[in-house]
C-alpha cells in the first residue's frame, strides 16, 4: 500500500540515471526534510525531524530531473511513498520508505529558475509529430506533444 506524500527539502546527492535492461531511464535520488524551530530563550534556529527520502523515477521524466537538479537545490516532490523491506547479504533486515515520483520541481522560494521544453529523443515518440496516437490504456486519443 502506498501514500500520497508532498516533500519540500534539499537534494542531498545529484541524481543518479540509469537504464533498465528494457531502456528505460532511471533517476534515483534522496531529498533530506527538516523543520526549523527557533529556541525561545536562546534566539537560535535549530533543525528537527529530519528524515531522509529515497526517490525514483522513469522514463523522460527520469532524465529531465537528472539533466535539471543538482546536488543541494531546494525541491518539491510529490509522489506515492511505499515501504520497502529487504534482507542484508549478513541475513539483517531492512526497511526504507521509497517515494516513486509523480512532480519534481525546484523551489522557487530561495531561488529562480528558467524552464525549457526538453528535447525529445525520436525513438522514444510513438509516432510522428504532430499525428494523434491512440491510447487504450487511458481511453482516448491524445497528441505526442503537449500544447504548449
Amino acid at each position: 500500500m502506498s501514500t500520497q506524500v508532498t516533500l519540500r527539502g534539499r537534494l542531498t546527492r545529484h541524481p543518479e540515471l540509469t537504464y533498465a535492461k528494457s531502456g528505460t531511464a532511471v533517476a534515483r535520488f534522496a531529498v533530506v526534510t527538516s523543520r526549523n524551530v527557533k529556541d525561545r530563550d536562546t534566539g537560535e534556529w535549530t533543525e528537527t525531524g529530519t528524515s531522509f527520502w529515497d526517490c525514483v523515477a522513469f522514463g523522460q521524466f527520469a532524465e529531465n530531473i537528472a539533466e535539471s537538479l543538482e546536488k543541494g537545490m531546494s525541491v518539491i516532490v510529490q509522489g506515492q511513498a511505499a515501504q520497502e523491506e529487504w534482507v542484508t547479504k549478513e541475513g539483517e533486515k531492512r526497511k526504507t520508505i521509497k517515494v516513486t515520483c509523480d512532480d519534481v520541481a525546484p523551489s522557487l522560494r530561495w531561488a529562480s529558475a528558467r524552464v525549457k521544453r526538453a528535447e525529445r529523443n525520436a525513438d522514444r515518440v510513438p509516432a510522428a509529430a504532430g499525428a494523434s496516437t491512440s491510447s487504450a490504456e487511458f481511453g482516448g486519443e491524445f497528441p505526442p506533444e503537449p500544447p504548449f
